[in-house]
């Protein structure tokens, strides 16, 4: 829009969304890159009253804009707003009114506005090109002159030039929920709502009304840059400064950390973070982070901050965060730079099964007038566009579905021609070729505003005065209306209050062992550094723990061979896309293995790379490459950094290739090796891995991998409890997994169940066995049963586990009736009881719990307390083995009797299919065919359509790799086969296995009505 105002040769753009602010920080940066003045305002249509444009003249003005918005948002849903003429009635002081007359003009509301806004209100004129612009201009004229309200021009633009109309039309159809031949009234007549060359307006309008346009352009001297934003202060207590307060603690927690002696190296560090901290005036931020994580603890909850403030020695005596900088050795201006001048960003991760009762303490410890969530600006991918556009355009149902799916949730291109004739479309079509067409247009334009996951704003002042707040969809949430991006243009304070599910399954684990009398263990209490822990990470054995548990990962893991904490920090950054598209993974390997010599490319680069063996695979390193080898400051480094973030979004990497290859060919440095860098500064922009931010996440993930490796019960049992954590892998794949290891999972049972998993002594555990670790043979502690609880029988609610699991401490069930009459289970209930086979210990098998469940009814209450009369037994057969397994699957998810693919191999025997436990013992290059249920499939954006499967069968898993052009000619197989089988060749190197697929077969038939889930990441 800007762009195109300055080629037309406006001066001034006013952005009027309604009732919203939501866009104003990207039209102020677009604004400044085209040297426009933007104005800053707000459409508002008042119940029962006039339609506004409200332009901020002043600060002022734009506080009470921010102020009538949340006002009027507050009291509403998310997505309305309602505000009265009294409402604005009062100090207007720094607003401008023009006042939007509809068809027939009330001049009650225009003797309003005029009272209202002394001297600051006018007449908005719109001319259209409709048939009767001049009968209208005459009628405000007129009405102008009774009320004595000036006269100006404007242009109510939607759209930047006449070409998008049809995409105007689209939009709003999409908006009302309808299709555009519907939407009749709704869109505009004609396309004469966008950017109109002056000399068109010049015909259109007036001179004195266009005139008036610049007089209100002149007046409006407000500017986003304006806004002063002011940390809170209720987090120092009475007697201490922010600086005094946030000493104090510092050297409390360093007497914690340090308990021996604080070092005289981290003593001088501490005291030069302070004095930046101070000379920033960052300290209440650095209070208020540690306010939230000193309430986490005193709950008892689980918490790890992140990212860049493990670059920090305050934020680690602070407790913010469990990284000691000095054992990572960081780049403190990834952090907090003098030059940068804006707050550091700290993200906190809370066990995320109670992160809420974070958010909520926020809430409550700032009020709502002062706290709220940042927002997030979605936008328009592939498949949700594609879907929008064919609806509104008419396309029936079906076909929707069916052209939606020839695109991935997250494609940002067309779909192809191939793909289009596969679902049934002609691509010459010319209703196919519109939705295509339009398709493309909106792609990555802004769809909604939604919340963010967790990114609180907190101020000083009420938070109206910088930003609208709104209600979230989420009940007790309220948003502001920019997006976290926005934030950073301002300036403005943000804390990440984040979940990661991995910490609730930690937490929960640890408490499985101390209810089970095991272990009692904190994370602090796991020690470090256990060789039989990384002899497991080394064999890949994986599933289910943190970070490292991927295929991608996996396949890594026997050729990096991870045998300390910082080689864990290396392995779960480098499957990432910056050292992937930097071509960094490779050479690393080679170095690693000792394959290639490990070589500097200067003596100044060495202590910037040599604990990654000379190759460089982290953010920070890029930085300081930048600092060493190409002459940039500290703060212009963080700078490269965040148009890493950007790039993808706004462009404006080149400058920094040109400076780049300049500033490293002038020190001496080969063109090929900064060539290198920049390429993996364009990786970072897709997905950018800091050190900072691996080193907190291998400290979860060895705290994971070690409670896998000696509690692997526990630990597969709080995965299951924890929906919010499962990752890659179901519950049903956990558990397959863990019985593989010997550990015995038992069945739901109305005896035995609570509503979560619990772990069970069965009197013969799982024996003590031994490990060999480095040669050495290691102990393992026997591992109790894991009992399935009443969670993981579908559509069975919670409140009935509740009363069962009470019902049951009273007194034992001695048959059906007492269950259902003493928990108070309708048939419902109890039928989904019968189907997960958790009523055998009281009628038998699923067949007889069947009947059985049939015949409970409800007690009159005449009758209460008599014993069931007894029914004659029916003589009915248990189910066959293949019933059982479609019942499990279909009431559980999973099976603890002969996995599906057991009892079918003797089919796929005869169709060639091998089983993964003969994969094994195949040598490299081996032509197979492979059969089995797909759990994942996963298609990496720096895998260049190469699409990964993990195909499970009775014996264990097998990743599959399909090349494009197989997954491209039979993407049907790929995308909708459950039992899939696949034609190819067997590779084995450096301890990693893989199967690279030739041709794929559908085998889903095979499977009857069997259902089961895989995870899809497109």
């Amino acid at each position: 829009m800007f762009a195109r105002a300055k080629a037309l040769g406006y001066r001034a753009l006013a952005i009027t969304d309604e009732a919203s602010m939501a866009g104003v920080v990207r039209a102020f940066e677009a604004a400044r890159e085209a040297g426009i003045a933007m104005i800053t305002g707000t459409e508002l249509q008042l119940e029962r009253g006039p339609k506004l444009v409200l332009l901020a003249e002043t600060l002022a003005g734009y506080q009470r804009l921010c102020g009538w918005i949340t006002l009027g948002r507050r009291r509403m849903r998310k997505g309305e707003y309602r505000l009265t003429m009294a409402d604005l009635t009062g100090d207007t002081t720094g607003v401008l009114a023009l006042w939007i007359p509809g068809a027939a003009p009330e001049a009650a509301h225009g003797a309003w506005v005029e009272a209202n806004f002394p001297g600051r209100a006018w007449l908005a004129v719109e001319l259209h090109r409709g048939p009767d612009d001049d009968a209208r201009l005459q009628q405000l004229r007129d009405l102008g002159a009774t009320l004595g309200l000036p006269l100006v021009a404007a242009g109510d633009v939607h759209m930047h030039a006449r070409g998008r109309r049809a995409l105007q039309d689209t939009v709003t159809a999409i908006r009302h929920r309808c299709t555009v031949r519907e939407a009749g009234a709704r869109l505009f007549p004609n396309g004469e709502r966008h950017l109109r060359r002056l000399d068109v307006l010049a015909r259109t309008y007036p001179p004195d009304l266009l005139a008036e346009t610049t007089r209100i352009a002149d007046r409006c001297t407000f500017t986003l840059d304006q806004l002063r934003y002011e940390y809170p202060r209720e987090v120092v207590p009475e007697g201490h400064t922010p600086a005094s307060w946030l000493r104090q603690l510092s050297d409390e927690g360093a007497r914690w950390r340090w308990p021996t002696g604080v070092p005289d190296d981290v003593r001088r560090k501490i005291d030069d973070e302070l004095t930046l901290i101070a000379d920033l005036q960052y300290e209440s931020y650095f209070l208020t982070v540690h306010d939230i994580v000193r309430f986490a603890r005193s709950r008892g909850i689980l918490c790890q901050g992140r990212g860049s403030a493990a670059n920090s020695v305050v934020c680690y005596v602070l407790g913010i965060t469990e990284v000691d900088p000095a054992r990572i050795g960081m780049l403190m201006e990834r952090f907090i730079s003098r030059e940068r001048k804006e707050p550091p960003d700290i993200d906190v991760d809370f066990d995320s099964t109670r992160r809420e009762e974070v958010i909520q303490y926020v809430y409550e410890r700032y009020g709502r007038e002062r706290a709220a969530l940042t927002a997030v600006a979605t936008t328009y991918s592939g498949r949700s566009t594609i879907r929008d556009v064919a609806k509104a355009l008419g396309l029936a149902p079906d076909q929707v579905d069916r052209l939606a799916r020839t695109l991935g949730r997250w494609d940002s291109a067309l779909p192809a021609e191939d793909r289009l004739r596969e679902a049934g479309f002609d691509p010459d079509n010319a209703a196919i070729k519109r939705v295509l067409a339009l398709t493309g247009q909106l792609l990555n334009f802004p769809r909604h505003l939604s919340q963010h996951p967790g990114g609180f704003v907190i101020s000083d002042a009420p938070l109206h005065t910088l930003v609208p707040v709104e209600n979230a969809a989420m009940p007790d949430r309220t948003v502001i209306q920019w997006d976290k991006d926005d934030l950073d243009t301002l300036g403005l304070m943000k804390v990440d209050v984040l979940g990661i599910g991995m910490l609730g399954a930690i937490a929960r684990c640890l408490q499985l062992l101390r209810t089970s009398g095991r272990r009692d263990l904190t994370v602090q209490d796991i020690p470090a550094e256990d060789p039989a822990v990384y002899a497991m990470i080394q064999r890949a054995d994986t599933v289910g723990v943190f970070q490292i548990e991927s295929r991608a990962q996996m396949a890594m893991l026997p050729r990096l061979k991870p045998a300390c904490y910082y080689d864990l920090v290396v392995q779960v950054a480098i499957v990432r896309p910056g050292p992937i598209e930097g071509k960094m993974v490779h050479p690393y390997l080679q170095r690693r293995q000792g394959r290639e010599p490990v070589v500097y490319p200067s003596p100044a680069l060495e202590k910037v790379l040599r604990r990654t063996l000379g190759i460089p695979l982290f953010q920070e390193q890029v930085m300081q490459i930048a600092i060493v080898a190409a002459g940039y400051t500290p703060g212009e480094a963080d700078q490269l950094r965040r148009s890493m973030a950007a790039w993808k979004r706004h462009g404006g990497l080149e400058p920094h290739r040109e400076r780049l290859l300049a500033g490293m060919r002038e020190r001496g440095y080969d063109d090929a090796f900064a060539e290198r860098i920049f390429e993996q500064v364009k990786g970072f922009g897709s997905y950018g891995f800091p050190e900072s931010h691996a080193a907190s996440y291998a400290l979860v993930a060895y705290v994971s991998c070690w409670l896998k490796c000696h509690e692997p019960a526990a630990f597969t049992c709080a995965l299951v409890n924890t929906p919010t954590h499962m990752g890659f892998y179901t519950p049903n794949q956990l558990l397959q997994e863990v019985r593989r290891q010997g550990v015995r999972v038992l069945p739901v049972d109305v005896r035995f169940s609570d509503w979560e998993c619990s772990l069970e002594s069965i009197g013969t555990e799982v024996p003590p066995t031994r490990a060999t670790v480095g040669g050495t043979s290691v102990p393992k502690l026997s591992q109790p049963a894991i009992r399935l609880g009443f969670n993981q029988i579908l559509g069975f609610p919670q409140a009935a586990a509740e009363r069962l699991v009470i019902a049951r401490a009273r007194a034992p069930f001695r048959h059906l009736d007492d269950l259902a009459h003493r928990a108070g289970l309708d048939r419902r209930a109890l039928d989904r009881l019968a189907e997960a086979d958790a009523l055998r210990g009281l009628a038998g098998h699923r067949n007889r719990a069947r009947w059985a469940a049939s015949g409970v009814e409800a007690s009159l209450p005449l009758f209460e307390g008599l014993a069931a009369s007894p029914e004659a037994r029916v003589a009915l057969p248990p189910p066959t083995p293949g019933e059982r397994v479609l019942a499990d699957y279909a009431s559980t998810g999973t099976t603890l009797g002969p996995h599906p693919l057991r009892l079918l191999r003797k089919q796929l025997r005869a169709q060639r299919c091998r089983p993964s436990r003969e994969l094994a013992t195949l040598p490299h290059g081996a032509h197979i065919r492979h059969a089995g249920l797909v759990t994942l499939r996963q298609r990496p954006g720096t895998a260049k359509g190469v699409t990964f499967v993990t195909l499970e069968d009775e014996d264990g898993s097998v990743s599959v790799v399909i090349w494009q052009d197989l997954g491209e000619r039979q993407r049907r197989e790929l995308a909708n086969a459950r039992l899939l089988a696949v034609d190819g060749r067997w590779e084995k190197v450096d301890g990693v296995s893989h199967l690279i697929a030739g041709r794929l077969h559908d085998f889903s038939h095979l499977m009857g009505a069997l259902q089961v889930s895989s995870h899809d990441y497109y």
